[in-house]
């Protein structure tokens, strides 16, 4: 029978050393410097010959996840598939730690490190003396490698950042599946049939029927085979498809996300209001309902078991409830706007979502608990400003984000700062100023774009205002944000 070919130390439960036969730089520790960025959405290609004329093809990638149905022989292939490279992922982990064990004393000149590509260039060697790895793609070793190489990475920057309540990656569990990622090779898409190589001794073709009117238009990059929490099968195809350029038309729109609503201001002063449907605040009362009974129950018993799958299925349908609208808001913003550049707030969710410490009051503790609970449960601003994103390039338009600080504590129109309680929804400034305090905010987000905008702040926008421009910063009604916060005199220098 063969052995593992990554053996951890009898008595450590995952922190261990490779095998004594790999090379000795499968040993070094991990690059802990990130100092590059990578593209994320479009691409630019050449054209072919017949499009010349100062035409250029702009692609975005795009995934589309879809539900696969596997037959009892295709799952057990798969099982076995995502059990090699959770082996993989596990003890090149341990690698890591153990690395960094012994190198944490040292000064920084003689630590070794270990990267991507010194793991990767053991995948051949352990192939060959443990033939039981060459089932799986050797692309499929390679990105499961990678993405643990980006985990370490991500970690590394948050870090470096200052946050002290990040945690390394965690070693996967036998009991879950691991993701199995088919990159630009291994896979083949024909029609609505899809088929994944491996070379399992069963010999089971891995043949997948798709529904065809779902497949995204394109070039298909990548596939991800997954399973999730209700044992269900999905394939996640990730398509390159060509999307039209983005044109400055002079036309801009901020938005203000929130939580109870979102608020738009255009360059001619009009706002529009889109209150959420609050799907959390329907369900909230039926969860805790059901959690308290769970939590009645001895664990684990039949009556446990019961009211667990129940609060499951209630926690799954808030959640598609939430993502379904964002879906449809993101969509109605893009579409009802002839703005192609949308602007909107720099969102820190991270820091919002975080739990407030007590202050002594119990009216301001309660609140604080009750913003938290609603950040968590509003369907996530961050991924609504994502789907915006996405959204808005693939038709060619274009979503900035700026720095929203004072936003809503200065009001538009004299620039006083104020501070106001979540309950209080309109400002009323001792200037004589009463309006809303997301519009308030949305007019103060448009005045800081269109100044860091003509200070040469976006290099792909051209820096001359327009008329709607000018008429918007000279308005008396909302120039008072440009007073308090110095920004009048960045404007001066830019007409200068």
């Amino acid at each position: 029978m063969e052995r593992s070919p990554l053996l951890l130390r009898r008595g450590q439960r995952g922190a261990g050393l490779l095998h004594s036969s790999l090379s000795p730089r499968f040993f070094d520790l991990f690059t802990p410097i990130i100092d590059r960025e990578e593209s994320i959405f479009h691409k630019t290609r050449t054209p072919p010959p017949f499009l010349r004329e100062n035409l250029f093809l702009f692609f975005m990638m795009l995934t589309q996840k879809l539900r696969i149905f596997p037959s009892e022989a295709q799952a057990k292939v798969l099982w076995d598939l995502a059990e090699k490279c959770r082996l993989i992922y596990n003890f090149a982990l341990a690698e890591r730690f153990e690395k960094w064990r012994q190198n944490k004393e040292k000064r920084k000149d003689e630590q070794g490190y270990l990267s991507y590509t010194d793991q990767q260039n053991q995948l051949p060697h352990i192939k060959q003396r443990y033939p039981e790895y060459r089932w799986v793609y050797s692309k499929v070793l390679q990105v499961t490698l990678r993405k643990l190489d980006a985990d370490i990475k991500s970690f590394v920057a948050l870090r470096k950042k200052g946050d002290t309540n990040a945690r390394p990656p965690r070693f996967k569990s036998k009991k879950y599946f691991t993701t199995l990622c088919y990159n630009q090779s291994g896979f083949k898409l024909s029609d609505s049939t899809l088929s994944l190589s491996h070379k399992h001794p069963s010999k089971e073709p891995l043949l997948f029927e798709l529904r065809k009117e779902v497949i995204p238009r394109g070039t298909c990059k990548q596939v991800e085979l997954f399973r999730d929490a209700r044992k269900r099968w999905f394939i996640s195809l990730t398509c390159e498809i060509e999307v039209p350029p983005y044109h400055d038309n002079a036309l801009y729109h901020a938005f203000d996300l929130g939580v109870a609503q979102t608020t738009g201001v255009n360059l001619h002063g009009k706002s529009v209001q889109f209150r959420h449907k609050r799907a959390d605040l329907y369900w909230k009362k039926k969860i805790e309902e059901v959690q308290s009974k769970r939590d009645h129950c001895k664990k684990y018993s039949r009556r446990w078991t019961h009211y667990h799958l129940k609060l499951k299925n209630m926690k799954y349908r808030l959640a598609c409830q939430l993502k379904d609208y964002q879906h449809w808001l993101s969509k109605q913003l893009i579409e009802n706007t002839k703005a192609n550049t949308l602007i909107i707030g720099d969102l820190a969710v991270k820091g919002m979502a975080r739990r407030k410490k007590s202050t002594g009051n119990a009216r301001m503790t309660k609140a604080a608990k009750t913003l938290h609970h609603s950040v968590q449960n509003a369907g996530f601003m961050g991924r609504l400003a994502e789907f915006l994103t996405y959204k808005a390039e693939k038709v060619g338009k274009r979503v900035i984000r700026i720095g929203e600080e004072r936003t809503t504590k200065a009001c538009c129109k004299c620039g006083k700062l104020t501070h106001h309680p979540l309950y209080e929804r309109f400002i009323e400034c001792d200037c004589g100023n009463r309006i809303d305090r997301d519009v308030n905010a949305a007019i103060n987000m448009m005045v800081k774009f269109l100044i860091l905008k003509q200070c040469g702040q976006f290099a792909f926008l051209s820096p001359q205002p327009s008329v709607n421009e000018e008429s918007f910063l000279t308005c008396d009604d909302w120039n008072g944000f440009l007073r308090h916060t110095g920004l009048l005199d960045l404007e001066a220098g830019a007409y200068s």
